[in-house]
């Protein structure tokens, strides 16, 4: 190849003599236990002499990143219906297709079917990935997640047994409002975040705060779309005053901190001037 091919022309040109491996299968590096390396990484740039071998390693079948939001947002919006109404499988003849007498059942469904929906908009008319396709075979692990979550937290909120919050009307109120400001912040980020790309390039770039108030967050964190979305399930379980929704809620924070860091250390690794101030999830703190 010449010295100024892409590695996505590599992959292309592989893909051309091996049809059974198509270039989001592909990951191609350096060295068999190396990071793979980005489409747009020119072989001239890479610390290699006149000569290179690449290594290329299966992915596996993949699947689009659309795609998979799709599927695993869906689930949780149609699997808390289930439970919402009552239907006859699941709290017994006795029970079926009533209703709670608890205001803050009707709000917490209105609460999480808001959610996932925003997530299937956003997924459709925002996210802009930069990577194309995921392994098919994590979309078993990841709707089970979300799918099994949704199942477990509606069926104790929608549960006949179910008693309200201890604080009643006032902390409903103010579990309610802060939803709506993470909501909406965690939708400011996203949006900010698609503006990267908007050209279509998939290089990172460094994101930084728009005049939307609810970007400012990045004054101080990497990445406050995970800030506002564990934020969204605290108020949520303050809202349901619910053990599993707090379960959930803490899963969350801890996947969500997992992911934060590995994106913070990227930035700090590929930009020499990123911002010294900021932390990964929590403002000053982790």
């Amino acid at each position: 190849v010449e010295s100024n091919a892409t590695i996505r022309e590599i992959r292309l040109m592989f893909h051309r003599s091996y049809p059974q491996w198509y270039p989001a299968r592909q990951s191609i590096r350096l060295d068999p236990k190396g990071k793979s390396l980005r489409d747009e990484e020119i072989l001239q740039h890479l610390p290699v002499g006149t000569t290179a071998t690449l290594y290329f390693k299966d992915l596996g079948p993949q699947i689009g990143w659309t795609t998979v939001f799709l599927i695993e947002y869906t689930g949780p919006l149609f699997i808390y219906f289930l439970f919402y109404f009552r239907m006859p499988f699941v709290y017994g003849l006795d029970e079926r297709f009533t209703s709670s007498p608890h205001p803050v059942v009707n709000l917490a469904c209105i609460c999480h079917s808001f959610h996932y929906i925003k997530r299937l908009i956003e997924t459709i008319f925002v996210h802009r990935f930069s990577h194309g396709t995921m392994p098919l075979r994590n979309i078993v692990k990841n709707c089970l997640y979300y799918w099994g979550f949704a199942a477990w937290l509606a069926y104790y909120i929608n549960h006949p047994l179910y008693t309200p919050p201890s604080y009643g009307k006032k902390q409903i109120n103010f579990a309610v409002i802060m939803f709506l400001l993470c909501e909406a912040g965690n939708f400011s980020i996203h949006v900010a975040l698609s503006d990267l790309r908007r050209d279509g390039s998939r290089t990172r770039k460094i994101p930084y705060p728009t005049k939307n108030p609810f970007t400012w967050l990045f004054f101080f964190v990497s990445c406050p779309n995970y800030t506002y979305e564990v934020g969204t399930w605290i108020s949520f379980t303050i809202m349901t005053q619910c053990v599993p929704v707090g379960l959930f809620t803490l899963l969350c924070f801890i996947q969500m901190t997992i992911w934060a860091k590995d994106k913070h250390y990227t930035y700090l690794r590929e930009f020499k001037d990123y911002p010294s101030l900021r932390m990964p999830i929590i403002p000053f703190l982790l």
